[in-house]
């Protein structure tokens, strides 16, 4: 599963129309988030680091929830934009997360075992808990 990084506005119209997963990496203004919509319309996910989650207005809030579209706060952990323009979730995360499912396990300990075991957001397990185990 990968999620592309955006690093700042001028990268949004540059965009992958066909973009599921965006993590938004600088402070985004309502109409960045607008913006990052009409770019991407397949999108399902933004995620914002915690600080900047916590600035999105109830407006947009309103709005993305009207579009089906997840705002879900997280970090991509030593992510090097320079590197690569994606941050990859490793199969062995979506596979330990579906071998948990199978056991039986609850989503709400799934998500708290493998976003402490991981460093992934439990908004983001819930999210891969979600849709990939459904797939």
């Amino acid at each position: 599963m990968k999620i592309r990084v955006v690093s700042s506005r001028e990268e949004i119209p540059e965009l992958n129309p066909n973009e599921r997963i965006v993590h938004m990496a600088f402070r985004p203004a309502n109409k960045d988030i607008l913006a990052l919509v009409e770019a991407c319309p397949k999108i399902e996910v933004i995620q914002l680091p915690k600080s900047y989650r916590r600035t999105v207005s109830k407006s947009i809030e309103m709005f993305l929830e009207m579009q089906r579209i997840e705002l879900i706060e997280g970090d991509v952990w030593g992510h090097r934009k320079d590197i690569d323009e994606y941050y990859s979730i490793p199969s062995s995360v979506i596979e330990e997360i579906k071998e948990l499912k199978i056991e039986g396990k609850p989503a709400e300990t799934i998500e708290e075992k493998v976003s402490k075991a991981r460093k992934i957001n439990p908004e983001m397990v819930a999210y891969i808990l979600k849709k990939e185990v459904i797939s």
